[in-house]
């Protein structure tokens, strides 16, 4: 039974089957599927194989389209059938011929495969097309490549050369910054107990003790230490050892010291430069006079002339020992020591191709000696040998008319007469001429140079030179020479010179020759980097040399060097003489630039919290621009004076400054009679008045605990009391405003004003006045420790503890039961207390807020906070408090109190009295007057709900509805549009607190009216609009019940 009833169903569903394939088959969508897939695949391959053969490319894309339709086609077609039959497929398929199952596994094997131009379609007709965008995007991606490239080399470019600024950046501070970065770490309590903590390491040398003149460290054994650290090291002990021998008027020569100390080090020992070090020490040594010479009554710039001009004879005496030393045969010294016998040994190896010497000479010689009377003269002079030359002049026949010229050369120190230069000049003039006559016997150029020296002439020198450019091997003979030559007329006067057509050569003259050739001629390129110092040295170009030396050469520590022989050429006040051609400044000016090399070497001290030498330092920097020996003991100029007064000033506020400055400068206890500052301001009331001065800047700049410190020690206990009282108010002004470090602070400095009264108790010599101002100083601590307790009070919350306070405090009237205070009583109290006033009236009222008035007295104690506030200047306080009143009057009236209107009255008069006042206040700033102007705003609102509620209460509802349309911060305006709510949020909290009193008092007044043309009903409507926008107030209950009862 169950097998012919399935037999029945399939039997239905083939006839269905049959009867949806003869629906179907005459559909114009979908063509018959004739061919299954194999067939279709095979034909595809023979269409593409000859689209292929006749390379036409459109056509393939067209095939390859046309067999993909026919494939979408015949499968919708078959998806068609599946659809509609949905049943027995595979009896269909099998009636149609198709196998299932092999179109099964056909379907899961097949790919279609897409060509190239199917994704992207080529946009070229021809080849010249397709080549042209071929190039076009080969030149877009080089040009595209090129720029990345380029973006990559310039960020490469970038990077090296901000890593190169930043090397040199960091080099150059290193360099200027850390110079002595790593002096010997000596314990600074050796060296000095001012300002050191015991057990504390300074990284720079502390030095010696000058008194005792042990060094703390051992100087001697330094092989392992950069040369840098060993020069800081021995010049710090020279240093303090001037200082202390300046300040006492004793002898000491500075220069000496220095070579000296540099000696010691042994640095140039292994050294094959032609200048060093110790040679430029040993030149500033004879140019300042140290040395044995023989002192001259010659002007400054001849004195350093001569001292030049003796650095290189003792240069050149030198090379004369070494000559006979590496030629002792040919010299023939033998035991003879004397200098005479020594030119005569360095002629013998000098002139040895010439034949016998006229020295050497007997009687049985067989052929005349060659005349060495001006080689021996002019070899003499140049190594030194005064005596010897003069003697040598006077036992020639050939030199007897030089003799008594020479010996007035070297009497005057080079100075000769006017008539001596003419017979000089007149004869180097006959020489030169004689020089230009063919087939003359040839003059030694020894006897022309002598003439020439004597004559000073620098048209004879120039022209000497020019004739024979070869005549000096050295750079040292040509600048002897030169120095010679050189002649100093005090003021150019015409008296001293021999006639018109003479012109004297000049240390311009030979400033500007030298001045030609640029730093690195001499240098040889920095090869020999001394050269060129040493050379504006001989030339008295003393400034132009230490700021050469000033710069890094290396790690030679030459700009040690340069500070310290800055330190001695100040100290001789010889940097006035000769700025150095094309370089002249002022007097000022060069003791100034000496003096900053000075104190910028002192300030690394600092830096390094080596405050001993950073003051031994500026000691000398002072100095320097005070004129050097002569400012110690007060004989500088008086412009110098106040210039070293000034910069020692400026010098000793730096180091006060500093952790450690008070008690190295002032010791342990007093004004400075147990430290350093003693050395340096002998005087008691110079003292005082330095310290006061610093303490003053100390207050500047904001260092209020040294300001205190050392006014407490100087026994000005009435500043260091108004300092204090004055970082108390700003203390509580800062607590007031909820600052976390306000009350740490406040409690350090009612401490340190205690301790200053009980020091002033037992402070031997006070005078009347002082002791007056600690008084009036000590009532303004007390009233704002008083005025302190108020705010603590108000911060934990006892608000009537903190108002008790408040009225109990004498110097304000703000207590209800006494009578007002005279306005003068106010104005006399300190402006510390003046200015913690307006904080305190607002914590004042903080606490009123917080209270409730029983009894009218709070009333009382914010009105006369009104007055207050007035008389401090703080209006805009004031008028907040009024108008603060005034609403709370407001509401008072509204709700039928008897005294809302007196009151009323009173708090506008109040106000606008303020405002009027506040008109003619002299200083009222730009902040305060926005604020003033707010709260104006604020009262002329208030003034208008206050006009309204008059009116309903005088039965003038109209004429009160139309005030209340008018009001233009609420948008109850029928004929107007609705405002934004945010105008409403931005109404002071004053007036927000008066609007539901008036919207009662405008819907009172709708109630009392006939609406006559529908405007009070606009009116309700607006007020209805506005109260729902305004829901999340937490306004009366009956408010919004009797807007509902009036809709």
């Amino acid at each position: 039974m169950a097998s012919d009833t399935e037999m029945g169903s399939w039997t239905d569903l083939l006839y269905s089957s049959s009867k949806l394939l003869e629906q179907a088959a005459p559909s114009a969508q979908f063509p018959p599927l004739q061919r299954n897939l194999d067939q279709l695949e095979a034909l595809s391959k023979k269409l593409k194989a000859k689209t292929l053969r006749t390379e036409a490319p459109t056509q393939s894309i067209a095939a390859t389209r046309c067999l993909s339709l026919s494939l979408s086609l015949s499968l919708s077609l078959y998806t068609y059938t599946m659809m509609h039959t949905k049943v027995n497929k595979k009896l269909l398929l099998a009636r149609e011929g198709i196998n299932a199952e092999q179109l099964a596994r056909d379907l899961k094997s097949f790919e279609l495969k897409t060509t190239f131009e199917d994704v992207f379609p080529a946009e070229a007709t021809s080849v010249e097309e397709y080549l042209q965008q071929v190039h076009e995007m080969a030149m877009v991606s080089a040009i595209q490549e090129a720029q990345k490239d380029n973006i990559s080399s310039f960020n490469d470019y970038m990077m090296t050369v901000l890593q190169e600024d930043w090397q040199k950046e960091k080099r150059d501070f290193l360099q200027s910054v850390s110079r002595i970065s790593m002096l010997p770490k000596t314990n600074l309590g050796v060296s000095n107990t001012g300002g050191a903590r015991p057990g504390q390491i300074m990284s720079l040398t502390s030095g010696t003790q000058v008194l005792s003149g042990q060094s703390s460290m051992e100087i001697a054994p330094l092989p392992n230490k950069p040369v840098l650290e060993k020069k800081a090291a021995v010049y710090a002990d020279v240093v303090k050892n001037l200082n202390h021998a300046r300040e006492r008027g004793l002898p000491f020569k500075p220069a000496t010291a220095f070579k000296g100390a540099y000696e010691s080090l042994g640095l140039d020992a292994s050294g094959g430069k032609s200048v060093t070090m110790q040679k430029i020490w040993h030149l500033i040594q004879t140019l300042m006079g140290e040395g044995p010479t023989v002192q001259w009554n010659v002007s400054k710039i001849m004195s350093l002339v001569i001292g030049a001009r003796r650095h290189l004879e003792w240069g050149h005496e030198k090379y004369i020992v070494d000559t006979i030393q590496s030629h002792p045969a040919q010299a023939a010294l033998g035991g003879a020591v004397g200098n005479l016998q020594r030119i005569h040994a360095f002629l013998r190896v000098r002139l040895r191709d010439y034949g016998v010497l006229d020295f050497d000479a007997g009687e049985a010689c067989r052929q005349p000696p060659v005349d060495t009377t001006w080689q021996q003269i002019y070899f003499c002079l140049r190594t030194g040998y005064y005596d010897e030359a003069r003697k040598v002049a006077s036992s020639s026949r050939v030199s007897h008319h030089f003799a008594p010229q020479l010996s007035e050369w070297v009497a005057t120190g080079g100075m000769v007469s006017p008539e001596t230069a003419a017979a000089a000049s007149e004869e180097c003039e006959k020489l030169l001429r004689m020089g230009d006559r063919v087939g003359r016997a040839a003059y030694d150029k020894k006897k022309l140079l002598l003439y020439a020296i004597l004559s000073g002439s620098r048209r004879h020198i120039d022209r000497l030179l020019r004739e024979f450019p070869t005549l000096f091997n050295t750079i040292e003979d040509f600048l002897w020479f030169k120095l010679s030559a050189i002649r100093d007329y005090p003021g150019g006067s015409n008296s001293a010179v021999p006639n018109e057509g003479y012109s004297p050569y000049s240390l311009d003259d030979l400033q500007v020759y030298l001045n030609k050739f640029e730093p690195s001629y001499y240098t040889k390129n920095g090869k020999d980097p001394l050269v060129y110092p040493y050379v504006l040295l001989l030339s008295i170009q003393l400034l132009p040399a230490m700021l050469y030396l000033s710069k890094d050469m290396g790690d030679e520590g030459y700009n040690v060097d340069a500070v310290h022989t800055s330190i001695v050429l100040a100290d001789h006040g010889v940097l006035s003489v000769s700025a150095g051609a094309g370089q002249k400044l002022k007097v000022m000016d060069a003791f100034a630039e000496a003096s900053s090399i000075i104190r910028q070497y002192g300030s690394v001290y600092l830096r390094h919290e080596n405050l001993s030498l950073a003051l031994e330092y500026y000691m000398q920097a002072a100095a320097a621009v005070g004129g050097g020996q002569l400012s110690w003991s007060g004989r500088g100029n008086v412009d110098q004076q106040r210039q070293r007064t000034l910069v020692l000033k400026q010098l000793l506020t730096e180091l006060l400054l500093r952790d450690g400055g008070i008690n190295l400068l002032l010791g342990p206890r007093g004004a400075g009679e147990e430290g350093e500052l003693e050395r340096v301001f002998t005087d008691v009331k110079t003292r005082q008045q330095f310290l006061l001065e610093a303490a003053h800047q100390c207050q500047e700049a904001g260092l209020y605990d040294r300001s205190i410190e050392i006014q407490k020690r100087v026994g000005a206990f009435a500043m260091a009391l108004d300092t204090i009282n004055k970082c108390l108010s700003e203390a509580i002004c800062a607590l007031s405003r909820g600052r976390l470090d306000g009350e740490s602070r406040t409690a350090g400095l009612l401490h340190s004003g205690n301790e200053i009264l009980q020091t002033y108790k037992y402070y031997p010599e006070v005078s009347l006045q002082e002791r007056e101002l600690v008084s009036e100083q000590q009532t303004v601590l007390m009233q704002l420790d008083a005025i302190l307790s108020i705010h603590k009070l108000a911060r934990v919350g006892r608000h009537l503890d903190a108002l008790r306070e408040v009225a109990k405090l004498p110097f304000l009237p703000l207590d209800p039961r006494a009578p007002d205070l005279a306005n003068d009583m106010f104005q006399s109290l300190s402006h510390h207390v003046q200015a913690c006033v307006p904080d305190l009236l607002k914590v004042a009222l903080h606490c009123l807020d917080n209270l409730t008035d029983s009894d009218g007295s709070l009333r009382a104690l914010r009105t006369k906070s009104i007055e207050i506030q007035k008389r401090v200047g703080a209006f805009a306080m004031a008028l907040d408090t009024i108008n603060k009143c005034l609403s709370e009057a407001i509401c008072a009236l509204s709700r039928g109190r008897l005294d809302g209107e007196s009151r009323t009255a009173g708090l506008l008069h109040s106000g606008n009295e303020i405002l009027q006042t506040y008109k003619y206040y002299p200083e009222v700033s730009l902040q305060e007057r926005e604020l003033v102007s707010e709260q104006q705003t604020v009262l002329m609102q208030l003034d208008a709900i206050l006009s309204i509620h008059k009116l309903a209460r005088v039965g003038r509802h109209l004429d009160a509805l139309r005030e209340v349309a008018k009001l233009p911060f609420l948008p109850l305006d029928p004929r107007a549009p609705d405002l934004a709510n945010d105008m409403f949020q931005s109404l002071s909290h004053h007036v927000q607190a008066c609007v539901p009193d008036l919207l009662k008092v405008a819907l009172h007044c709708l109630d009392n009216l006939t609406d006559s043309d529908g405007s009070l009903r606009a009116l309700r409507t607006k007020i209805a609009n506005f109260l729902a926008n305004n829901l999340n107030r937490n306004w009366p209950q009956d408010l919004y019940e009797k807007v509902a009862r009036s809709l």
